[in-house]
């Protein structure tokens, strides 16, 4: 048997490291004058690059470019940044925060609890909510049917976020007790699991994956987009997604090779994706093409953390409505992607992570009063309609309860201005219906307010999003900033 032998490093050598070396974070309007830009300089650690690009996207910040280093063990990464409207960066509070939010972050994310995900979108857990995770294949009114067994048991839905993607579907309910809230009896847990279990078991067939899970809220969690990756990837909703490598594909004015995962060559907006290693430098080099969008820096990234590979230096750009991602990568303990089939499935991996916040269908952003069973009349109604949802995304302002909706007719036909009426007649508040200019898929944040049916409240036709509702909360704080405490 052969014994390895490991030199011992005390844990808290890396907190002395960050001590002596705390990060610096600089917000630069002055280089260019159509973006800000963000500066980061610290020691590095695993996972150092997504903490980062999660502060700036759950800010709804646009990232349109990116350059990362970090070899001998220090990090210097910038970062391109905007909003969503193409403006830079000028408010001091959000400046601020940026700063306060990569730094704590990086020294002690414990004890930094920032106000985003409090009232809004459930990006961070909170410990007063139970969280529950399922995943299954996807089919018309599963949500609908979950939530119905939610109300009747006496659980509160006070936020969740749905998504689907190659005919599987993941979601994460953040529930409490109807009655007294809080967090539920755990007695009632076991009953509540099996209830939802009957549910998603209905239409599986013995040999197919599903999974229930219902469990209290645990410090430091793990981000809930970030969760929604983990849970897909586990149920395998990558398997059908095809290889690109070694395609003869031309990729247009780049010298790479690769094949759209739908089979298109060049020309396409498909994924594509090569991977090869560079034995000079002992890098393998990931190179991704896609259709740009928001969010998509964080989605590649925190494939490629938790596939366990490092990120020592990368390139992101965006040229028209396409992005190009180069990544120089080696795995968490040393060495490259060495075999065929690794580089097979990290490639399926990162196709499903740059499309599994594709949304197909009509987007529906309601607001409406905040009332238990809410989310159970709202996908009733869907589901009556001949509504089938592709991804869902809910959260609570106060006493009003703001979602996004993407949905589509089960019969293929188009969703007509009568059904969304109809349902907006049911639910009561608001809904404005969102179209993206783009056919058939409408990746988040280029949408076009077409046309809305909502009731005289002005405040209800606000666009669901966390820098909106975020930025309404940074107007508050005083130019002394310091983080809210969570109650």
């Amino acid at each position: 048997m052969d014994i390895t032998y490991r030199p011992y490093i005390d844990p808290e050598f890396e907190v002395l490291i960050e001590r002596i070396h705390p990060p610096r974070v600089c917000v630069d309007n002055d280089t260019y004058p159509d973006c800000t830009l963000v500066k980061v300089d610290s020691a590095n650690k695993h996972g150092m690059l997504l903490e980062m690009v999660q502060v700036l996207t759950d800010l709804d910040l646009v990232i349109s470019k990116s350059y990362i280093s970090s070899d001998g063990g220090w990090l210097m990464d910038v970062f391109h940044v905007t909003d969503q409207q193409g403006n830079k960066l000028t408010d001091e509070s959000l400046i601020h925060y940026i700063q306060e939010g990569i730094c704590a972050n990086r020294q002690a994310s414990r004890e930094f609890k920032p106000i985003i995900g409090r009232e809004v979108r459930p990006r961070h857990v909170s410990t007063e909510h139970m969280a529950l995770e399922m995943t299954g294949v996807d089919r018309p009114g599963l949500l609908s049917e979950m939530s119905a067994v939610l109300a009747e048991l006496g659980c509160h839905v006070t936020a969740a976020v749905a998504w689907t993607h190659s005919s599987r579907a993941a979601c994460i309910l953040y529930v409490e007790d109807s009655a007294k809230g809080g967090l539920i009896d755990p007695c009632r847990v076991a009953q509540v699991q099996a209830q939802l279990e009957n549910v998603v078991e209905a239409h599986h067939y013995k040999d197919e994956r599903r999974s229930v899970r219902l469990a209290a809220p645990v410090p430091g969690q793990t981000h809930t987009e970030r969760r929604l990756h983990q849970l897909l990837a586990a149920d395998g909703d990558y398997e059908l997604c095809c290889s690109c490598c070694g395609g003869i594909g031309e990729w247009d004015d780049f010298n790479v090779l690769g094949r759209c995962h739908k089979g298109r060559k060049k020309g396409c907006d498909g994924t594509h994706v090569k991977i090869e290693n560079c034995k000079e430098t002992g890098y393998s080099i990931v190179t991704i093409r896609s259709r740009d969008r928001p969010k998509l820096l964080f989605d590649t990234v925190c494939t490629l953390t938790d596939l366990q590979y490092v990120v020592y230096h990368a390139a992101i750009s965006s040229r028209g409505s396409t992005a190009f991602q180069e990544y120089y990568v080696r795995h968490k303990e040393g060495g490259i992607l060495s075999s065929e089939g690794e580089k097979h499935r990290v490639t399926q991996c990162l196709i499903a992570a740059t499309e599994r916040r594709v949304s197909h269908g009509l987007r529906l952003d309601i607001c409406t009063r905040d009332r238990t069973g809410l989310l159970s009349d709202v996908t009733r109604v869907f589901r009556e309609s001949s509504l089938s949802i592709t991804r869902a995304e809910i959260g609570t302002r106060g006493k009003k309860a703001i979602g996004t909706f993407y949905v589509k007719d089960t019969s293929g036909q188009n969703v007509t201005p009568q059904t969304v009426e109809i349902i907006r007649r049911e639910i009561g508040g608001s809904i404005t219906v969102v179209e993206n200019k783009s056919s058939g898929t409408s990746p988040e944040g280029s949408p076009s307010r077409t046309s809305t049916s909502s009731s005289s409240t002005v405040e209800a036709r606000s666009s669901f999003s966390l820098g909106n509702l975020l930025w309404a909360q940074l107007e508050r704080l005083s130019s002394n900033f310091r983080p809210i405490k969570s109650g």
